[in-house]
């Protein structure tokens, strides 16, 4: 098992395939189906749904600060914890999944070119930060 899937896994994760039982895998597809229901939520029922999905970016990070392998001493700081990341991808695919059924083109395309561009991102920090070039911002351990 990979430390980080690829791109293509974590987006096959967040379309609901899941073929193994890797965590972040596990947790992309829990978020998306989050942000699909967030997209037929009112604003007064959203609530709990929101702290379920800042709870699974919290887990995302707390197993990604304990699996990495220390960066260099050189590493440069990326902006965004890998939690906040694989939250974007999975709402990204939930919008580019709705806007199918849209009838603007526009909104069509964007919805998937955002995705594609976050998509290649995500592959491009998974790379760094497993051979330590990059390292994610500090996520506070989980007292037990």
């Amino acid at each position: 098992m990979d430390l980080l899937p690829s791109k293509n896994r974590l987006l096959a994760a967040c379309r609901g395939d899941v073929q193994d039982h890797h965590p972040l895998l596990q947790w992309a597809s829990q978020l998306s189906e989050i942000h699909q229901r967030l997209l037929g939520t009112d604003e007064s029922s959203r609530t709990e749904i929101e702290q379920r999905r800042i709870g699974l970016v919290r887990d995302i990070n707390q197993w990604v600060a304990q699996q990495l392998p220390p960066s260099l001493g050189c590493a440069r700081l990326h902006t965004e914890s890998l939690g906040t990341v694989i939250d974007r991808l999975a709402k990204f695919t939930a919008y580019a999944h709705a806007a199918l059924t849209s009838t603007a083109e526009w909104e069509l395309w964007d919805a998937w070119e955002r995705l594609a561009e976050l998509a290649v991102g995500y592959e491009d920090l998974k790379d760094e930060v497993s051979t330590g070039r990059r390292r994610l911002p500090y996520t506070k351990p989980e007292i037990t």
